[in-house]
């Protein structure tokens, strides 16, 4: 899938500002950025991608279990990320690495999880409403709408006060579309008018399904059989991702309902580090959207903006200390005490799991000294 008509983009792959009447609406949010603030999306989707990469590495040299990786979709989160207030919850799906990071997350949290340290992650009241990643595909949907409809209720939006009004913002991609739980948020949020926003990165692919096959129409035009207004953008557009998504978390902070964005983007590594996606890809759908790669067309924009090569060498730099800093933290992290698996199984001490931790101990000792 490429892009289309109704595909909002104002940024193209050369890097030249959208100027028309189909991008009108969207140029202001753009235009009230500073030059700190642009700099700071190229900043973020580089360094992400270096961590994603050598997150990806550490994988396959034993010290995850698994890595989720994010190449490729830098411009739909980082634009979205930066789109929301700190006062505004954000429910991730599991790979909105940068997300984390812009609201303050250590990345070690992430790296703690998929090594099998912790069961959660974080706690989102530390870091900005930053809910914990969902692995169940498609049930964080649910969760971020019976969210705002708490919102709602507690009066803590559509007040008229920018500064403090709250909205939700959910992520899900086009796989999770197939999901009842999707189908059901949209249900509720239309019905009882959610301050809040559907964020989809369509990545193209639900692990090894296309998403022609998932849906013979636009995934943006779904909700609105639901009663709910969706929008195409060029998800690899990371000015368009920021306009759209602060122009919809604007009007459900108001009381105008919830909003659905579709981001055309795509995945350019594995589902996850356990899929081979040369199994199902072509090469030449590989090229297309390599030539649209977020990063590479955002570097050609500040460039033209007269951003010189000391800032680009600097966020180079950056982002080789951040990955070397993540490599030596987890390299020390160590494992897991096996007899953790017994604590806080029941809320007060049991004797099934005194007496399962005791034939542990003693199936592990039978090995101490014997024959290697």
């Amino acid at each position: 899938m490429s892009y289309t008509a109704a595909t909002v983009q104002l940024l193209t792959t050369e890097g030249t500002l959208v100027t028309s009447d189909a991008t009108a609406e969207y140029l202001p949010y753009i235009e009230k950025l500073s030059d700190d603030q642009l700099r700071d999306f190229h900043r973020q989707m580089v360094v992400i991608r270096r961590f994603d990469l050598d997150a990806a590495n550490l994988q396959r040299q034993g010290q995850l279990a698994m890595w989720i990786p994010s190449l490729g979709q830098e411009a739909a989160q980082v634009g979205s990320g930066f789109a929301a207030k700190p006062q505004d919850h954000i429910f991730p799906s599991y790979r909105e690495h940068v997300i984390a990071r812009i609201r303050g997350v250590d990345l070690m949290r992430i790296i703690e999880m998929l090594r099998g340290l912790s069961h959660g992650g974080w706690d989102p009241k530390e870091h900005n409403n930053f809910h914990l990643y969902t692995l169940v595909l498609g049930s964080q949907t649910l969760h971020a709408t019976g969210y705002a409809m708490g919102v709602q209720l507690d009066g803590a939006t559509a007040t008229g006060n920018p500064d403090t009004d709250e909205a939700v913002i959910v992520y899900f991609g086009d796989g999770s579309t197939s999901q009842g739980d999707v189908s059901e948020s949209l249900v509720f949020a239309a019905s009882y008018q959610t301050p809040q926003v559907f964020f989809l990165q369509n990545n193209q692919w639900a692990i090894s399904v296309p998403v022609a096959r998932q849906s013979r129409t636009p995934l943006y035009l779904r909700p609105g059989g639901f009663g709910i207004p969706g929008v195409q953008i060029d998800g690899n557009d990371v000015l368009a991702s920021y306009a759209v998504t602060t122009a919809n978390l604007d009007t459900a902070r108001s009381g105008g309902g919830p909003g659905f964005i579709e981001a055309l983007t795509y995945r350019m590594g594995a589902h996850t580090t356990s899929d081979d996606p040369t199994k199902y890809r072509d090469a030449v759908e590989l090229e297309f959207w390599t030539k649209a790669d977020p990063i590479t067309r955002y570097e050609k924009f500040l460039r033209s903006r007269g951003e010189g090569d000391a800032f680009f060498a600097d966020v180079e730099a950056e982002a080789s200390d951040l990955t070397a800093d993540i490599r030596r933290r987890t390299l020390a992290l160590g494992g897991v005490p096996v007899s953790d698996m017994f604590d806080n199984v029941y809320s007060e001490p049991h004797p099934l799991m005194d007496a399962e931790r005791t034939w542990l101990e003693n199936y592990e000792a039978s090995f101490e000294g014997g024959p290697a």
